[in-house]
């Protein structure tokens, strides 16, 4: 996601859906632009009694129904989306969307939200509950086992593998490690095909349940004992689980730094880390964002004003966002900010390069740093997979206890470069190594990375020949895969700053 600036309201950016059936959340809109009225004022938190999040709403709410529910939706469609004048004309009247119940009131709002999106060019745009989302940005909070998946495809074979571990949650206390390949859930193979068999792998693997459920993994060709692991509903992320300073060949000193997300919690671990590497005098850095999907593009600003350091900032724009020609007014631009939100001031580091491990999970505000760096001459060497693709923004916009986040705007940097839709490229191009852990010197992306720095040249073969064949077939990055992470956290928010 990414937000922007210092504001109370925030903006954001959103990336990919999940899950071995079918992609949910996100939204459709409204009566194909036949309203009489689209002011979104005209039906703001005017909330259907089977709505269940309406008491979570932002602002006083009085009673309305779906109806009106979805007349703000498609209004709020047409003030705010960057693509407004091209929606498709949809029937807001259509079945799909017309469930007003406890149970089926959410789908119908969000299947109608996104049937309003214009798919050709959005892939981001998403609803989610008000409440749950702001506990998720503000403290890292949110319902989950603490494992990220990669999958190859949603059919068989799937190749379901643990790509990551969050310290201390339930997974890591059951003992699940990185590179570890799921065998089955409950007895149901990871490569099932019935209905009840992926409902019982969709659930448990992505869903919000917490209930206990008994995995079987296979870890390094040996087939392990049944783990009983259940989702709690305050797992807690920790944004910045790695920092560690590495010597090089030469004697010198080099960073790593793993950076998960950009979410508030972020800023202090941040400065922290940067402190850390400071003191230790660190001739480069290593930044992995190889699973960081985004959030406060505020949090990517400091990153980067802390690598680059003032020389190469001062006065620069790190994004301007620009919004629907309706909304030109909106434009803004976010500086590189030297201070916390709490006006300390940030450690630098002072770097002219920076390599940066990357992968189809590095999203949004993450890609922000690479445009923005790029934007102030620091060279950005950047080995792995190609990233995204999310140039895009929205903010947080609440209506009855439901946040909706239609693209709003589009970011560039100080050279006013923003066109990177189909992700940046690899310089070395370097499969995601499952076989070792992050911050080890031997995982690939690091190795390669470090090869890179002493030598200039990538590692030769770091790519596995079926690797580069999956790329030529799918135009896509090595062994990229599906990484499969919270819903929320495949969203970029490029927003405010107070």
């Amino acid at each position: 996601m990414k937000f922007g600036g210092r504001s109370a309201h925030h903006p954001w950016i959103v990336a990919a859906c999940l899950a071995l059936s079918a992609c949910g959340g996100g939204g459709g809109g409204g009566g194909g632009g036949g309203a009489a009225d689209l002011r979104t004022a005209s039906w703001a938190q005017q909330c259907s009694v089977s709505n269940p999040y309406r008491a979570d709403a932002s602002r006083a709410i009085t009673t309305g129904s779906l109806r009106t529910e979805k007349s703000w939706v498609r209004a709020h469609v047409d003030e705010a989306y960057l693509w407004y004048d091209e929606v498709p004309g949809v029937d807001a009247d259509l079945a799909a969307y017309s469930t007003d119940t406890a149970a089926g009131f959410y789908t119908a709002i969000d299947g109608y939200f996104e049937a309003l999106k214009v798919t050709s060019k959005d892939r981001f745009s998403f609803t989610y509950p008000t409440k749950a989302w702001n506990t998720l940005f503000q403290s890292g909070q949110r319902v989950g086992d603490g494992i990220q998946w990669h999958y190859d495809s949603p059919t068989p074979p799937r190749n379901m593998r643990v790509v990551y571990v969050e310290p201390g949650s339930p997974g890591a206390t059951a003992g699940v490690q990185r590179g570890d390949t799921l065998l089955s859930v409950n007895g149901v193979p990871a490569d099932d095909t019935t209905v009840a068999g992926v409902a019982v792998l969709n659930e448990a693997l992505f869903g919000s349940t917490t209930t206990a459920y008994s995995y079987v993994f296979r870890r390094g060709g040996v087939t392990q004992g049944a783990k009983a692991i259940a989702k709690i509903a305050s797992l807690v992320s920790d944004p910045v689980p790695q920092t560690s300073v590495l010597t090089a060949g030469d004697g010198s000193k080099v960073g790593y730094l793993l950076f998960n997300d950009h979410i508030a919690t972020a800023e202090g671990r941040l400065a922290t880390a940067i402190a850390t590497l400071q003191a230790q005098n660190v001739s480069d850095l290593v930044l992995d964002l190889r699973y960081n999907g985004g959030g406060y593009l505020y949090i990517a600003s400091e990153l980067a004003y802390m690598i680059a350091g003032p020389a190469r900032t001062s006065g620069k724009a790190f994004e301007t966002l620009r919004f629907n020609r309706k909304r030109s007014a909106d434009n803004e631009t976010t500086p590189f900010y030297n201070t916390s939100t709490q006006s300390q001031a940030l450690p630098t580091l002072g770097l002219s390069r920076v390599y940066v491990l990357t992968g189809p999970g590095t999203c949004s505000a993450s890609e922000a740093i690479i445009n923005g760096l790029e934007g102030v001459d620091v060279t950005v060497q950047r080995i792995g997979a190609t990233t995204c693709g999310k140039p895009y923004g929205f903010y947080a916009t609440d209506n009855c206890g439901i946040s909706y986040f239609p693209i709003e705007f589009q970011g560039v940097n100080a050279k006013s470069f923003g066109d990177y839709a189909g992700g940046f490229t690899p310089n070395c191009t370097v499969a995601d190594d499952l076989e070792h852990a992050l911050g080890d010197v031997a995982e690939a992306r690091l190795a390669a990375a470090l090869t890179l720095r002493a030598t200039g040249a990538c590692p030769a073969g770091a790519a596995s020949a079926a690797a580069r064949a999956l790329a030529s077939r799918a135009g896509t990055a090595p062994a990229a895969g599906t990484l499969v992470k919270h819903p929320a956290r495949e969203n970029a928010y490029r927003g405010g700053r107070e």
